[in-house]
């Protein structure tokens, strides 16, 4: 099967099982494995923060954001579409004692205006707005990413209000790729940052925390709390550091193969797509006479997985793992279909 439900379907390669079988291992409990100490000690470099948490989910690395930022009672600002409020089973409420706040964004965005109008008066009865969430990229969004100019806007409105601001980069590689902006930039304008490894980089697990030094000597207290205190985790580190140094280049082929799909839908009578939404490898597109789960399950049958994102919209997305004659193949099954 062509499988584009997501970019997290992709397997190792054999250099990155080589990678991870000759890796320096260690108890990471302890803090004692070399390789996921370097790991962090990079990326954290690399963003422009004091520290980094190797962790095993975006989900993880996002919750712990919204823990180490906030405290019971408070409000956490995040477009409608968001991944924490969508597809993180009510952590926010559970773990931290905090409710969201959730506002439409175009293409899961949000900006200044939007922010200003959620935030709320500091009386007792409220809320207190504490923490500003946004995605790069947008996945319900279809892959939109943010620019310098608009994550710069948010920042300074939420400094005027004396928010805080957790940056969900479960895409972010995908972003930069777009926008061309430099990983340093994204710790300019966040106080935490979730970066995953196991998506267009195609590490087989992992994301990681960025924040502080003080933020993360907590939010590390916390993921031994909710089990995600690994052992010789070197073995993923590694298969993430070999995907951040050598898998980077595939992105760019797979937002043209992305672009190349989508305009082949917007030929076609059966769907429906405006091209130039697609900015990064996801590609909505709407089904017109049927509904979505329909047609998924008629691709699937056809040898093509795509994943239903509403009662009428597709989402296909790419990877490094789909070539150019899986994309002709899946073009050449859409028009049959």
């Amino acid at each position: 099967m062509i499988d584009l439900r997501s970019d997290t379907v992709t397997k190792p390669t054999k250099e990155m099982l080589d990678a991870m079988i000759t890796a320096e291992v260690g108890d990471d409990v302890f803090g004692e494995d070399p390789s996921v100490n370097q790991f962090e000690q990079k990326m954290a470099r690399m963003f422009g923060m004091e520290a980094g948490l190797f962790v095993p989910s975006g989900t993880m690395g996002n919750q712990l954001s919204v823990k180490i930022l906030t405290q019971p009672g408070d409000e956490v600002i995040i477009d409608k579409t968001g991944h924490v409020f969508n597809y993180e089973t009510g952590a926010a409420a559970h773990l931290s004692s905090v409710q969201l706040s959730t506002i439409r964004g175009a293409k899961g965005k949000l900006d200044p205006d939007l922010i200003e109008q959620c935030i709320r008066p500091k009386n007792d009865w409220d809320p207190r707005s504490r923490v500003v969430a946004i995605e790069n990229t947008t996945n319900k969004g279809g892959g939109a990413c943010y620019t310098e100019n608009e994550l710069t806007a948010i920042m300074e409105k939420a400094r005027e209000h004396e928010l805080l601001i957790h940056l969900d980069g479960a895409r972010i590689w995908n972003a930069m790729t777009t926008t061309g902006t430099s990983p340093e930039f994204y710790g300019t304008v966040s106080d935490t940052m979730s970066i995953c490894f196991s998506k267009g980089l195609g590490a087989p697990v992992g994301s990681m925390l960025l924040a502080s030094s003080k933020h993360v000597r907590l939010a590390r207290r916390y993921r031994k709390m909710w089990g995600g205190g690994m052992r010789q985790a070197g073995l993923l580190a590694v298969a993430a550091q070999y995907a951040v140094d050598n898998h980077q280049d595939y992105l760019k082929e797979d937002h043209r193969r992305a672009k190349e799909l989508a305009f082949a839908i917007s030929e076609m009578d059966s769907f429906s797509i405006d091209p130039a939404t697609v900015e990064s490898n996801i590609v909505l597109f709407d089904t017109v006479t049927q509904t979505a789960a329909a047609v998924v399950e008629q691709l699937k049958e056809m040898g093509v997985g795509m994943v239903s994102f509403g009662p009428n919209t597709i989402r296909a997305t790419f990877h490094f793992q789909v070539d150019d004659d899986d994309l002709k193949k899946t073009v050449q099954i859409l028009k049959n279909f």
